[in-house]
């Protein structure tokens, strides 16, 4: 896979700003913005903490806009010290959000202590903002110092602190102290190894094969790169068109077959589809030269395996993520081999493919720290999955860090069996030269023109996919904004489905029929704004799932008698779902 061009610099994403003083949410919106697939993977091979120091020279711009400024330095130092003298005789009206849990507790508004303390937080955090606001930087720095601020308004915050949380408080006295032996026990385990994080779920909260990945299937082909799962029907009939899933290869495939009421897979059986499953195998340094042509390559395996067991001549695709960005330029190549015929419909979730109007950071990426990132996976062989796992830690510091922090080691408690955060630990890594590629597309935005990108040696298009497709992402999402993910309608060829769920990147995914709380949002046309697409969008009671479903329906042939065994001649079973590699460590 090659890539040529720069990616356009000149132009600011769109991120959120921070709130005005008085608002109560300034710290908040200073961690709301997003950032991209291309910064995670620089930010993993360098290290997250990297981010969390401004260059220099940005300190220096900082410093520098701000004594030019002398009487707006002088006004911030004023309010704030106003603000801290009505703290002080309890006169000051400052509280937090109301969505904001660190302070939910009452004795953080009932005890004057507290109440002070957490009020000088929220005005100090203010004031810092503010002066961010006043320095007038240009985008890059100002990127910077806000990242680096945000992490650490929320690193003070004095629900962090022993002695100030009353949550370790009460646990102090309910365990008469156990809670500290416990939590500094909890806190030793977590930084002796990565994801030098806080753990959000214990090792053994959940069983794969036993309480997640259980939807009954059989492995029909293995080959270096991944397996092929083909799950069992539990219909009589089933459409004639299979669909094969591609799965993110950053982490294990079961985040699409979770537990059982919560599986994708399990619901998508249990319409009538017949569904094959990818399941990346977890690469060591021995698979370093691993790139975009080599998974693009599975992707067509897994294609024609499933055709040949089922004896269509098509099938559907539906893709995750970093697997949506491959399935994506495989499609791009079957258009220029004449061989689009192949695909009846293709989906894709919570992927971006193009990242100019991402709503990333990447002006924190300058070519240093792009070409220092690659030559630490080259060494290496492979982006190590814990540090992926660190930089997804640090983009939401609040509720992935200081949550666990108060809870595991504060309060010395373990942390609730979810089964998200369970896969979200079970790691993978990704090889030198998938990590490599995926940064050249992202970094020089190379899906956006024509011939910018290859895959498998054709120049990649994808105004040529003018297959049907179905385009989901979620309202929350941090990694995968949603109006970057409906850039997809525009780029592809063909008629275009836009869903916009609730949640956040996984949790838009992992969104099961049933749940009364569950939105989705579609509209009947896909204009080029995403904006207006947002204003002529209805919402959905429910699940997307059901809605996907009956999309696919209409283009994944007629109903048939449903097979009574899985494989074939040629793919004869190799052994029972989830098969081998998902165990890999």
């Amino acid at each position: 896979m090659t890539t040529t061009a720069e990616r356009p610099r000149d132009t600011p994403p769109a991120r959120p700003r921070p709130a005005a003083a008085g608002d109560g949410t300034a710290e908040e919106q200073a961690g709301e913005a997003v950032m991209g697939l291309d910064m995670v993977l620089v930010d993993a091979a360098r290290g997250p903490l990297r981010r969390m120091v401004p260059p220099v020279r940005t300190l220096a711009a900082l410093g520098t806009s701000l004594v030019r400024r002398p009487e707006v330095v002088g006004g911030r130092l004023k309010e704030l010290a106003e603000e801290v003298g009505r703290i002080a005789v309890g006169r000051s009206e400052i509280a937090p959000s109301p969505k904001d849990r660190r302070f939910a507790d009452p004795a953080w508004s009932g005890n004057p202590l507290l109440k002070r303390t957490m009020q000088a937080h929220i005005a100090a955090a203010r004031a810092a903002v503010g002066l961010v606001d006043d320095a007038d930087l240009d985008w890059q720095d100002d990127e910077r110092i806000r990242f680096a601020l945000t992490n650490v308004v929320d690193a003070l915050a004095p629900s962090n602190v022993p002695f100030l949380n009353p949550l370790a408080l009460k646990a102090v006295i309910d365990t008469g102290g156990r809670n500290a032996v416990s939590g500094l026990r909890r806190l030793v385990s977590d930084v002796v190894s990565p994801p030098r994080v806080p753990s959000m779920v214990e090792p053994d909260a959940f069983t794969v094969g036993e309480d997640l990945a259980v939807t009954p299937g059989a492995v029909v082909l293995r080959t270096d790169v991944f397996e092929l799962i083909q799950y069992r029907p539990t219909t009589e009939t089933v459409r004639s068109v299979p669909l094969v899933m591609v799965p993110p290869t950053i982490n294990k495939y079961y985040i699409t077959d979770l537990a059982p009421g919560r599986s994708i897979v399990e619901h998508y059986v249990a319409a009538g589809q017949q569904v094959f499953m990818i399941s990346w195998r977890n690469p060591d340094e021995r698979h370093a030269e691993w790139g975009l042509d080599t998974y693009g390559q599975a992707v067509l395996d897994a294609m024609e395996a499933a055709e040949r067991i089922t004896g269509s001549e098509q099938v559907a695709l539906q893709a995750f993520c970093s697997g949506g960005i491959i399935t994506a330029m495989v499609l791009a190549h079957l258009a220029a081999t004449s061989g689009l015929g192949q695909v009846a419909a293709a989906s894709f979730a919570v992927t971006v493919l193009d990242w100019a109007r991402a709503g990333t950071v990447s002006a924190l990426m300058d070519p240093e720290a792009v070409q220092e990132a690659t030559e630490k996976s080259r060494k290496k062989g492979y982006l190590d999955g814990a540090m992926l796992a660190e930089v997804f830690a640090w983009l939401r510091p609040n509720d992935l860090v200081w949550n666990y922090w108060v809870n595991n080691y504060l309060q010395g408690k373990p942390p609730a069996a979810f089964d998200i955060l369970y896969w979200n630990a079970d790691t993978t890594r990704m090889t030198a030269g998938l990590h490599r590629d995926f940064i050249d597309v992202a970094v020089g935005n190379s899906l956006t023109e024509p011939g910018r990108a290859t895959m498998l040696g054709t120049p990649v298009d994808l105004s040529a996919v003018d297959v049907d497709a179905y385009v989901t992402a979620g309202v929350a999402d941090h990694l995968c904004p949603w109006q970057a993910c409906y850039r997809t309608t525009q780029m592809l060829g063909g008629d275009t489905r836009f869903v916009l769920s609730t949640n956040g990147h996984i949790a838009s995914l992992v969104n099961p029929p049933g749940n009364p709380r569950s939105t989705f949002q579609v509209a009947p046309e896909t204009p080029a704004d995403p904006e207006k697409w947002l204003a002529s969008a209805h919402k959905e009671k429910g699940s997307w799932w059901p809605d996907f479903m009956s999309w696919l329906g209409e283009r994944a042939g007629e109903q048939v008698p449903a097979p009574t065994t899985l494989g074939s001649a040629e793919l004869p079973v190799l052994g029972d779902a989830p098969g081998t590699y998902v165990f890999d460590k």
